[in-house]
């Protein structure tokens, strides 16, 4: 009898322990999620984009006249200093001989003109004398006032014709002269010089030969006066005012520098993205602060950086990480918060928006701990447990 008890003891002891193993085998295990915590602090929000540096007024230095330059000496970086220093030499090009065919043509119209201009001479002694007459008679009477000034009249123009034909006779002279001799005499010089002060930025001509007109040469800059340029699209740039806070990063210093705003441009203009899209996009110029002129001391022209128009801030701000938001069924935000180990889902309610958080209005409190990237598994009430 005793023997029997024993046996169903043990029996009950083994089936105790089987249940429990199978309990324990098939209960679920905490999801490991990585947590982040409601904190208050300093946000704000800004539109980014990529931008570049330039001096604030870029001079481009030009040929004044067609001729031939001297080679450019001065090197990229070296100091100008308006009305003074010479950046090159122009003279005049030289003269081309003329062949005997061209000569003998040349010769032929001078002697043309010459015998217009002894034509000339003729009908204006005529025409002269013709006004005298008529100025006689005019002043006995027999003249009518018209008539008198028709004569004056013709006498002028006869002698404006004398002119010009005097005129092109001289002119095809100089020209037999100059070309016909083949004089490589190249003239008077001309010195070309810096327009303002500051350094060489770019040669744009080095070489010595013959330039035309308006052929730039050079660009000159102030390295000490630099402003940013931001391409932004206009649907954002309409949201930008002057005088907005900018924060200048990715210039190669650890610390953002910082700027204002001076001038959104009145006008977009069409880029193509690297993407293929027509894009609309508007210049927003900004100028760095004046604590800022020992940082940029080491940025030059054309220089790239990243620029970030703050469009709001708040120093004291209850926030949350912006990784823990999702939307639910009707839209809402809502997060997942960490109620003793278990996954608790709450609506919240939230304002301002940036890469990092978002700013808490109702549904939250400055401590509670939430999920991060919440996956599939995580729901209401489920198990969790901080990733390590």
């Amino acid at each position: 009898m005793w023997d029997r008890v024993k046996n169903w003891r043990w029996a009950i002891a083994i089936a105790g322990l089987i249940v429990l193993g199978l309990g324990y085998s098939f209960w679920p295990e905490a999801q490991p999620v990585d947590l982040g915590e409601v904190t208050r602090g300093e946000m704000h929000v800004g539109i980014t984009d990529d931008g570049v540096t330039r001096v604030h007024d870029l001079y481009t230095v030009t040929a004044p006249v067609t001729g031939h330059i001297t080679r450019i000496e001065l090197e990229v970086g070296d100091e100008v200093i308006a009305s003074e220093t010479v950046i090159a030499t122009m003279t005049g090009l030289p003269s081309t001989p003329l062949d005997a065919r061209n000569r003998a043509e040349l010769q032929q119209a001078i002697n043309a003109s010459l015998a217009a201009e002894r034509s000339a001479e003729a009908a204006l002694e005529l025409a002269q004398s013709d006004f005298a007459r008529a100025e006689e008679l005019a002043e006995r009477g027999f003249l009518a006032t018209a008539r008198l000034e028709a004569q004056r009249t013709a006498a002028r123009a006869r002698e404006a014709e004398l002119q010009r034909i005097r005129a092109e006779t001289a002119r095809l002279r100089a020209t037999l002269a100059g070309h016909g001799s083949g004089d490589q005499s190249e003239g008077t010089s001309i010195a070309v010089r810096s327009p303002e002060s500051g350094v060489v930025l770019r040669r744009l001509n080095e070489s010595e030969g013959e330039v035309a007109m308006g052929t730039p040469l050079m660009e000159i800059g102030d390295p000490n006066q630099i402003e940013v340029v931001i391409d932004l699209l206009s649907r954002e740039a309409v949201q930008v005012e002057p005088g907005a806070k900018v924060e200048i990063s990715r210039w190669g210093g650890p610390d953002p520098l910082p700027g204002r705003v001076r001038l959104v441009e009145p006008f977009g203009r069409l880029k193509i993205s690297a993407l293929g899209i027509e894009e609309q996009r508007v210049n927003v110029i900004i100028d760095f602060a004046p604590d800022a002129a020992a940082q940029i001391a080491a940025l030059g022209h054309g220089y790239q950086v990243d620029g970030t128009v703050i469009l709001w801030e708040a120093d004291d701000v209850l926030r949350v990480p912006v990784g823990a938001l999702f939307r639910g069924p009707q839209g809402e935000w809502q997060v997942f918060t960490d109620d003793e180990g278990r996954a608790g889902l709450r609506n919240v309610m939230v304002g301002h928006i940036n890469d990092e958080f978002a700013e808490v209005l109702d549904g939250l409190a400055e401590g509670d701990r939430v999920v991060l990237n919440p996956g599939r598994a995580i729901e209401n009430g489920v198990r969790i447990s901080e990733r390590s």
